[in-house]
């Protein structure tokens, strides 16, 4: 490992640990590689794994062109979900447990096989899914005011937080993802809609890319994981008392609320 990818290890864990995000890596080490960022990404994870969290899915992010084109790059990324951050439908999360969190509506897919690249197809993910929740996914930034450039999230395990799954899952076969509406709410107010085709042309295409990008590092998707396809709209930034509401037109609704200590 080297001195560069060791520091900033330590830096994102001292950060999450003490709730004081740090200056963009890409800011501190200036010649820092994708590559190195998930090398970074999968130390931190080793981390977590020897503290006792256990791994339990993947997220997927920069699903939009928009965000894709805000970041310079040409493709999403990718990090991990851990068993100590999924929370249940309705929950009212400490704000203070995040440093600046932001939430997110997707699709969360469970996987039903094992599923590995490369060659995957939507078409494969839909056979391979056991059933779609409803999500939120509260992202959130060890780096200073979201000041992030492509490495320093994914070096930050792609800005993850948190995740919050409804309570009743829908089989996928019989839906069109492409097609699924959202409705997000802020405080019981609508603050956006979108289509399931707002994420990659297609959700479960998401879900492929993700396959086919983990055979890269040997990996693939297991029977029960969970993944998170990407976020149907931009993330809109959480306040303590804020509750935001996601209504997935045939899937459903997932709640999520925010209180100070």
């Amino acid at each position: 490992m080297s001195l560069i990818i060791e520091q900033a290890v330590k830096q994102l864990w001292e950060a999450d640990n003490k709730k004081e995000p740090i200056a963009p890596l890409t800011e501190m080490y200036p010649n820092l590689t994708l590559e190195d960022a998930y090398a970074i990404q999968k130390q931190v994870q080793a981390w977590k794994l020897d503290s006792g969290s256990r791994v339990i899915g993947h997220k997927i992010g920069l699903t939009s062109k928009a965000m894709q084109n805000a970041l310079g790059v040409p493709e999403p990324d990718f990090g991990s979900l851990f068993d100590d951050t999924l929370l249940p439908e309705g929950s009212f999360v400490d704000y203070q447990q995040f440093l600046q969190p932001k939430v997110e509506a997707e699709l969360a897919f469970v996987m039903k096989h094992d599923l590995k690249g490369p060659g995957v197809h939507f078409y494969d993910v839909i056979r391979a899914t056991d059933y779609i929740v409803p999500a939120f996914e509260i992202i959130d930034s060890r780096i200073r005011n979201w000041e992030i450039k492509i490495q320093d999230t994914v070096a930050d395990n792609a800005s993850y937080g948190a995740l919050v799954l409804g309570s009743h899952g829908i089989r996928v076969s019989d839906l069109d993802l492409r097609t699924i509406g959202l409705v997000l709410e802020q405080n019981g107010e609508v603050i956006d809609t979108a289509a399931g085709a707002a994420v990659l042309g297609h959700p479960a295409a998401a879900v492929a890319w993700l396959c086919n990008k983990l055979a890269a590092f040997g990996e693939g998707l297991k029977a029960g994981d969970i993944v998170l396809s990407g976020s149907f709209t931009k993330a809109y930034e959480a306040k303590p008392g804020d509750v935001y509401t996601a209504h997935f037109g045939g899937v459903g609704s997932v709640q999520v609320g925010f209180k100070e200590r």
